[in-house]
């Protein structure tokens, strides 16, 4: 069993989630229940930090995938940041990021929540 963790900053209008550790189909569902739970608390904005994400699996983009038209449609948006080269790839292969803004760091993807 691979480990995964998610810690959780909130700003004012944002929210980032830290990921650490593996993302795959094991520890999918603790990733979906925090961005879940964002929902209900009807925060939109949300930053995914990847900078600890050691390994993301398709099961885990597709976490992505089955929020954000969601998230979208309520105003709000996924940016991600601090991706490693390797778990880039994974993004890049997918053309994620022709559909998620993807920025060097936590501080630029919150700078653009806060110009929209």
């Amino acid at each position: 069993m691979s480990g995964f963790d998610i810690s959780r900053s909130d700003f004012d209008n944002i929210t980032a989630l830290h990921l650490s550790g593996f993302l795959d189909a094991h520890t999918v569902p603790v990733f979906e229940d925090a961005i879940q739970s964002l929902l209900k608390e009807d925060i939109y904005n949300i930053i995914v930090n990847m900078q600890k994400l050691d390994y993301i699996s398709s099961a885990g983009l597709g976490v992505f995938m089955g929020f954000i038209e969601e998230i979208r449609e309520k105003g709000g948006d996924i940016k991600l940041s601090n991706l490693s080269s390797k778990v880039y790839k994974v993004f890049d292969l997918l053309g994620f990021p022709a559909l998620f803004e993807i920025y060097e760091n936590e501080d630029t993807a919150k700078s653009k929540f806060n110009n929209s």
